[in-house]
């Protein structure tokens, strides 16, 4: 059995699909009831577990030969991530009673920094599962091009790209959920016995201003990217609602100053098929 959590998302859904075409049993592990019926329809197993429910997660991890972890993101996270330690601890648990023979685990690049920011919760994620001495595969995507998702309103609107990447015209790595997915896919059929790293980015890098001209094709109008200065950033962000900032403003720096970067400057990395056209193009159409 192979069981997937997340399936509802862009990376586990691509996942269960490649899965399922493998001809591998899937089991989908859903918090929702209600959204398991394509899953069910399509021939998985359905489990239902939510993310903090050692018991649910235990049997949904029982007897599979693999098993795709993550965590649902949280750009808004409390002081000490409590809740982010409370669902690490509750898959930990599940993990550590169920033992099966793979884990692959949705990690981030800059995971493995202890430079406070929003990534924190990925580095506490990956040591968890590093003690319990399983064969595991981290993958650490760059920053995912659905992220971009946001920016299709003011793009579109105003011919707007605000951007909290900076300077504008620097390229950095960037990659398609669908290209993460394939690889966790992938990495969940292959035999191992150690714990792997994978870095994993799109076919070539991209900057802001990439995206605002990827969003002016996308959107046929014009679209420019202006950095928001960062002075702005505390106060804008509660003022959308946010309570604790920091850790995004953190990660936001990590990326723009450097500190979040592949190992070897990315001469190891795996490289993903989708182009950044594809996948603003793919994003306009679902908006």
């Amino acid at each position: 059995m192979y069981t997937v959590m997340g399936i509802t998302g862009r990376v586990g859904g691509v996942i269960g699909h490649d899965l399922l075409a493998a001809g591998r049993p899937l089991r989908a592990i859903v918090q929702d009831p209600v959204k398991s019926s394509r899953w069910a329809t399509l021939g998985s197993e359905i489990a239902v577990a939510e993310h903090g429910d050692v018991d649910a997660l235990t049997n949904a991890f029982r007897g599979s030969e693999a098993v795709f972890v993550m965590l649902p993101p949280n750009a808004d996270p409390e002081p000490d991530f409590s809740h982010a330690r409370h669902l690490i601890d509750a898959i930990r648990q599940a993990l550590a009673a169920t033992r099966p023979r793979r884990v692959v685990c949705l990690s981030s690049i800059g995971a493995d920094s202890e430079v406070p920011s929003l990534l924190s919760a990925l580095h506490m994620f990956e040591t968890a599962m590093v003690s319990l001495h399983l064969p595991v595969t981290f993958l650490r995507p760059a920053w995912l091009m659905e992220n971009f998702a946001w920016d299709i309103a003011p793009a579109r609107e105003r011919g707007e790209l605000p951007s909290y990447l900076a300077p504008v015209d620097r390229a950095i790595p960037m990659v398609s959920t669908s290209d993460v997915g394939h690889f966790a896919a992938r990495a969940m059929q292959e035999d191992f016995d150690d714990e792997r790293v994978w870095e994993i980015e799109g076919p070539q890098r991209y900057s802001p201003d990439d995206i605002a001209a990827a969003l002016a094709r996308a959107l046929v109008r014009d679209v420019s990217a202006e950095a928001v200065p960062r002075a702005g950033w505390d106060p804008l962000f509660r003022a959308q609602g946010m309570r604790n900032p920091l850790p995004r403003i953190q990660m936001l720096d990590g990326f723009n100053n450097g500190t979040f970067q592949f190992r070897d400057d990315g001469k190891h990395t795996l490289r993903g098929e989708v182009t950044l056209l594809e996948a603003i193009t793919a994003l306009v159409r679902e908006a």
